[in-house]
């Protein structure tokens, strides 16, 4: 029997703010950028391997409607950010991936981050062509940690 997927009803919460100012396509994305372990390959096939810390390290790319509660939320948080870095409390958050299998039955994927911080600014976009994009302000983060479960 195929194994099925349904997926959707995804959940975003920062701070313990669940975000519904979602805005289109891809909402949300979370990706690693280091590899978490380095093998080195010496004479007679030798091998070192070393944990590489800086692959716990996760960035969040959210996607919210401009000038929303959501966003409004979240440019007063990187407000605090900028104006006192070193008495800032870093962000949490938790990503919740709900998964169905056809049968009734459900599971939810999750990430947890901890130790997260606004990597960049928002940027903005003004066209008179009818583009959508620019009612979306996309917010990056970079996480310490994120841990997965399935459950």
């Amino acid at each position: 029997m195929a194994t099925l997927s349904l997926v959707g009803q995804d959940t975003v919460i920062i701070n313990d703010r669940v975000f519904s100012d979602l805005s289109t396509a891809t909402v949300g994305n979370l990706t690693f950028d280091n590899d978490v372990a380095n093998i080195q390959i010496g004479k007679d096939q030798n091998a070192i391997f070393a944990f590489n810390a800086p692959g716990t390290q996760a960035t969040l790319e959210l996607r919210v409607i401009r000038g929303s509660s959501d966003d409004k939320f979240l440019n007063g948080l990187f407000a605090q950010q900028n104006a006192n870095f070193v008495g800032f409390t870093l962000l949490t958050g938790v990503i919740v991936k709900k998964i169905g299998d056809g049968q009734g039955e459900t599971v939810n994927d999750s990430y947890n981050l901890s130790g997260g911080v606004f990597a960049r600014p928002v940027d903005v976009q003004s066209n008179v062509e009818g583009d959508v994009e620019q009612g979306t302000s996309v917010w990056r983060f970079k996480f310490a940690k994120a841990t997965r479960t399935i459950g």
